[in-house]
């Protein structure tokens, strides 16, 4: 199965799976019962382009707070909810869109009917999460290590749980820190399951490694054609995840309101400080929501031929640079007005 023959699956007003479109996540690292701090983290997620947020459910105070946070907020929420399926049922009272849930870890099948009731009741979805790192004993010393056949297996065994209920409205996801294992795992499954796939690589570090690790095992995956929402994960902020989700989504062609920025690597001919500039830049079109291509080049040699195909570009000179759009060289600007005059062209774009 491939992401346009999957269930469709309803998320708030959000329709996943069963088309092309492949919805940005996220999760808040702010404790969920700080509730103001959370709203303030979740519009700030909002502007940047996330599109559906998750929070953690440790105890009862967390779940009472969704319903603050739900009213300040305007983007589906999910909550993460681990083996007490009473904190479960006071998310969904409280108004989460969805529940990160293995029916298999909730204790007895009267708990997880109770759940499923309430689910079907408000009409609410759940994800089942399969991390390579923590699969069931039994799994784990049948086949010695974490394997995509051990995963699809623990899928299959809440899924049954859940099917027997007659609940199919499922999300699946099949985490590893290994890209290649991930890879290997969500093939698998999308060969298995007709149920729409969450796209991640769990604990996959630093914002370096991340997004080297994501890009191997996701961008493999979603040219494939595999995936209906993605999250990528950074040590950190989560603000540091949605540039890098948004740049794979871009290159495989899945989203096009996203700026693309080419900067040359510098070399010797470089006569100007053009490292800040292009950081500078890239930190301001993290919130510009426009197919619009900014190149910043080096030099005079390559730069003009390389930059004519962007649509707003400078190429770099001795201590200022050449404000090129559409090929065509427009006049001179002092290195210290180079931002600001890039500003105001995209803004005018």
């Amino acid at each position: 199965m491939k992401r346009t023959e999957t269930r469709e699956v309803k998320i708030k007003d959000l329709v996943l799976g069963h088309n092309n479109h492949v919805y940005i996540q996220s999760m808040c690292n702010i404790p969920t019962k700080q509730a103001q701090k959370v709203i303030e983290q979740i519009l700030n997620l909002e502007k940047m382009g996330c599109e559906i947020i998750r929070v953690s459910c440790m105890d009862m105070e967390d779940a009472k707070a969704i319903e603050t946070i739900k009213k300040n907020i305007h983007i589906p929420l999910v909550a993460d909810i681990h083996f007490d399926y009473k904190l479960a049922l006071a998310c969904i009272e409280a108004g989460a869109d969805k529940i990160r849930l293995n029916p298999g870890n909730i204790g007895s099948k009267e708990n997880v009917k109770v759940v499923v009731q309430a689910c079907k009741q408000h009409n609410i979805p759940i994800r089942i999460g399969i991390n390579s790192g923590s699969l069931e004993k039994d799994i784990h010393e049948k086949y010695g290590k974490p394997t995509a056949e051990g995963m699809i297996e623990s899928a299959k065994r809440h899924i049954e749980i859940l099917e027997e209920l007659d609940f199919y409205d499922t999300v699946l996801s099949f985490k590893s820190s290994d890209p290649l294992l991930c890879i290997e795992a969500y093939r698998l499954a999308a060969k298995t399951f007709d149920y729409p796939l969450h796209l991640g690589v769990t604990e996959a570090g630093t914002t370096m490694t991340s997004a080297i690790k994501s890009s191997l095992a996701l961008g493999t995956l979603l040219l494939e054609g595999i995936g209906n929402t993605i999250r990528i994960s950074v040590n950190g902020s989560p603000e540091k995840e949605i540039p890098i989700v948004k740049e794979l989504l871009k290159s495989c062609k899945l989203i096009n309101n996203v700026p693309n920025l080419i900067a040359c690597p510098t070399c010797g001919r470089t006569q100007w400080n053009m490292e800040p500039v292009v950081n500078e830049m890239e930190q301001y079109l993290q919130t510009v929501n426009k197919n619009i291509t900014v190149a910043i080049m080096g030099c005079a040699v390559n730069g003009p031929g390389e930059a004519k195909h962007a649509d707003i570009a400078i190429a770099g000179g001795r201590n200022e640079g050449l404000l090129i759009k559409k090929g065509q060289i427009i006049e001179k600007i002092p290195q210290d007005k180079i931002v600001e005059r890039l500003i105001k062209e995209i803004e005018n774009f």
